[in-house]
């Protein structure tokens, strides 16, 4: 099938926040190695923001409300895990101003917008409606892993990235992945694909704390000896 000229940006666009979700897993792996604990640092969030309203325009563009609606509901709970780090006032006004304005604008596009109006998104005729209701639930049952979350950070008054978050991560995300195959949407499957291994990875560093590579039997040999060498030069 031939790709219009349309279709490939609208895709480049979807690979392009991807590749910033799966930068900021790569943030929070290489923090919390270093730390031998589940981190929760501000760039996290600061990727995650930027890259949620990537994906936002994605889904307008690609009219799948199932989309949509997951970056919707973790689009502010981003804007609360900074504020909570103290980091949020930090970020430039405009910025800040633009990334607040942007959820209302793309709402207001869909709402009176001709070609994506909300019309358009639910009589999507490229969606089967039984797989329409399994997008939007597993959308939900991801999304809900910020919503618990933001939750217990609530709690703690401190940003975590709790066990709990990496479980509900990979229920969402494995489900998502299916939805992906039937929609044959490549940009969710490359995401999801990469996603689900980081998120096996955190839970392995909380319980065991190692990391998914500490625990292959060739890397833990070169760590050992690698800590070893360390120690005794500290030592001398």
């Amino acid at each position: 099938m031939e790709l219009s000229i349309k279709t490939l940006f609208i895709f480049a666009l979807g690979f392009f926040s991807q590749v910033l979700f799966f930068a900021r897993t790569i943030v929070q792996w290489i923090k919390s190695e270093k730390a031998g604990k589940i981190l929760s640092p501000v760039l996290f969030w600061q990727i995650s923001l930027i890259a949620s309203i990537i994906m936002l325009i994605y889904g307008i563009l690609r009219k799948d409300f199932a989309i949509i609606l997951g970056q919707l509901i973790t689009f502010f709970i981003y804007i609360r895990n900074l504020q909570l780090q103290h980091a949020w006032k930090k970020i430039p006004f405009y910025f800040r101003f633009f990334s607040l304005a942007m959820p209302f604008v793309c709402l207001g596009w869909t709402a009176f917008s001709g070609n994506y109006s909300m019309q358009h998104f639910f009589k999507n005729e490229e969606i089967a409606p039984w797989l329409f209701v399994f997008g939007i639930a597993a959308q939900i049952i991801f999304t809900f892993r910020f919503v618990y979350q933001w939750l217990v950070s609530e709690r703690k008054k401190l940003s975590a990235l709790p066990p709990g978050f990496w479980y509900i991560s990979l229920t969402g995300s494995l489900l998502i992945f299916t939805y992906a195959l039937f929609r044959r949407d490549p940009v969710l499957l490359l995401g999801h694909m990469g996603g689900m291994i980081m998120y096996l990875r955190n839970l392995m560093l909380h319980y065991t704390g190692k990391g998914l590579f500490d625990l292959l039997p060739f890397d833990l040999g070169v760590v050992k000896k690698f800590t070893v060498k360390k120690k005794s030069k500290r030592n001398k």
